[in-house]
């Protein structure tokens, strides 16, 4: 804390408790923090990408159908341009195949999109999955 005596400032020599208790905490949080992260690096296993696909909704819009799925990757490591492939199946037979491509599905998360068909999947089999990822 500072006081003023005759337009000049000075420092209090002794810091106030509250001062204390702040560097405290902030060191005991940076040490947990620092403790933390060493410890997922060291007995963290990186597994290789594990992709799923889960359909969420299909909608019409003006020029088909919006089929929206979520991925997600339970695995450790970030699958980088992952492709992913959504058919529109009759029976054994493709009416319809397009392609997304992903830029990246981080570690432990999930992303959503959407592939367009110009067919109505009504009464039709939706087959979506990963096709492929790079390492980053």
């Amino acid at each position: 804390m500072t006081r003023s005596e005759q337009g000049r400032h000075r420092e209090r020599h002794d810091p106030h408790w509250v001062e204390w208790l702040t560097g405290i905490v902030s060191a005991l949080l940076v040490a947990g923090l620092l403790g933390w992260i060493g410890w997922e690096a060291f007995t963290r296993e990186a597994t290789p990408p594990d992709l799923t696909i889960a359909v969420l909704t299909t909608e019409k819009t003006g020029n088909g159908y919006r089929v929206a799925f979520d991925i997600h990757n339970a695995a450790t490591t970030t699958a980088a341009s992952v492709t992913v492939i959504g058919r529109l199946m009759d029976g054994d037979r493709v009416i319809e195949e397009n392609h997304i491509v992903f830029d990246y599905v981080a570690a432990e998360s999930k992303s959503t999109g959407a592939i367009l068909f110009r067919n109505e999947p009504a009464g039709r089999r939706v087959d979506i999955r990963a096709a492929g990822y790079t390492d980053p």
